[in-house]
């Protein structure tokens, strides 16, 4: 269902620098999407806190339920499940290596629960930058009680020393920091490559 845009004004939640509104702009030109909307979409949490994703809305895919403000080139639609996620975010595009590409910096942290903040720290500080470079990651499922869900990717699916990265490098790290944490549980399916969320380990 459309809606009346100028009968909904909305305060801009999201900075969109010069750079990225002329770039954007420039795609909405080649893809002959004049009228359009940005619509910023928050996919989740992934190994560097949330991640989101651009698409273009026609006014017809606009609702009421969504945030719409001008950006000043064109307006930018968030959806209520995102609205709180990407608050305060300023989108940016930066060309300097001839690779150009968008960048979102969020000051929302990834996690309302402060042990959650406590365990992502330590991956984003201390876990993530040594397992990346295997060629893993390591991402924060969840926190429940004194256990710490974790999802193992990249070089570390599947690798045959998973094991023992888990307890004696990320186990370690995470229970010396936090000793409020008891257990750290691997959810990945390091078989078949599919995450059975909160699956039991294998023994």
């Amino acid at each position: 269902m459309a809606i009346d845009q100028e009968s909904t004004p909305q305060a801009s939640v999201v900075t969109v620098t010069q750079a990225a509104q002329e770039r954007i702009k420039q795609v909405m030109e080649s893809k002959g999407l004049e009228g359009h909307a940005l619509r910023i979409i928050s996919q989740g949490r992934g190994p560097r806190g949330f991640q989101y994703g651009m698409t273009f809305a026609a006014p017809e895919d606009q609702t009421a339920n969504d945030t719409i403000f001008d950006a000043g080139m064109f307006n930018v639609v968030i959806d209520a499940e995102a609205l709180d996620r990407v608050r305060g975010a300023v989108v940016d595009y930066n060309d300097e290596d001839g690779h150009g590409g968008f960048e979102i910096e969020n000051p929302n942290p990834a996690w309302d629960d402060p042990r959650a903040q406590a365990v992502q720290e330590l991956l984003d500080t201390q876990i993530n930058p040594a397992v990346a470079a295997h060629g893993g990651f390591v991402q924060l499922m969840d926190v429940q009680d004194d256990t710490v869900y974790l999802l193992l990717g990249g070089g570390c699916q599947g690798c045959g020393m998973v094991d023992v990265t888990l307890r004696q490098g990320i186990e370690v790290v995470i229970k010396e920091a936090l000793p409020e944490i008891q257990h750290v549980v691997d959810t990945t399916d390091h078989a078949g490559g599919t995450n059975p969320y909160y699956e039991p380990e294998k023994k």
